[in-house]
């Protein structure tokens, strides 16, 4: 090959970028924001509980702590009993992507839905378990959320992700600042946080007055 061809080759090379995966331009083309509404959130737990099947509280009990917790999907799979401390109510979160861990109260719809889903599934360390009482695989959460979304009949499709989402902009929105929402989503860069004070409307709230 010539040096010009070479070089031609290498330009094209650099001028072709890559493609979008499918769902990058689904999820793109449909949604306007990247969050939940807690609304939405309980609309998709009462979904999956009419909805019925074998799984329908662990499924249930999934989203609410991967929403109230800012779970990721792998930190969700790796939730064991023994991050559970039932005597204080807490719960140890151990975050993954370097993020901080954090150890953060857990309330009385939680607990409750904790203590039943220990007796329905009860031979596995695992706090998510499949039916072979080992962790539930990543793409199974992925898949429940998704299920849980359209069964509520949400305008969009819904990715697990969203639920961290979720979680960052409700606790802006109720006013919390934002080295606390840092701590509790385990963030190392603040500018990660900073994304979801910036989205609360509480910022704006009495620039008119009516």
């Amino acid at each position: 090959m010539t040096p010009l061809a070479t070089q031609q080759s290498k330009v094209g090379k650099i001028s072709n970028p890559p493609r979008p995966s499918p769902n990058s331009r689904k999820y793109a083309s449909v949604r306007v924001r990247e969050y939940l509404l807690p609304i939405e959130v309980e609309s998709m737990r009462d979904a999956l509980k009419k909805a019925g099947g074998r799984h329908a509280h662990r499924d249930s009990t999934l989203i609410l702590l991967m929403y109230r917790h800012g779970l990721r999907v792998a930190e969700a799979v790796a939730l064991r009993w023994e991050q559970i401390d039932w005597s204080s109510g807490n719960l140890h979160v151990k975050r993954v992507k370097q993020g901080t861990p954090s150890t953060q109260p857990l309330y009385g719809e939680e607990l409750r839905s904790l203590r039943k889903l220990q007796r329905d599934y009860p031979a596995s360390p695992y706090v998510f378990q499949s039916a072979r009482h080992g962790p539930l695989a990543k793409d199974t959460v992925s898949g429940i959320i998704e299920r849980a979304g359209e069964l509520a009949l949400l305008p969009f499709p819904v990715h697990a992700h969203m639920l961290r989402h979720a979680c960052g902009y409700a606790l802006a929105a109720r006013g919390t600042d934002t080295r606390t929402i840092q701590g509790y989503l385990g963030h190392n860069n603040i500018q990660h946080t900073v994304h979801y004070t910036e989205l609360a409307p509480e910022r704006f709230r009495g620039l008119w007055d009516e």
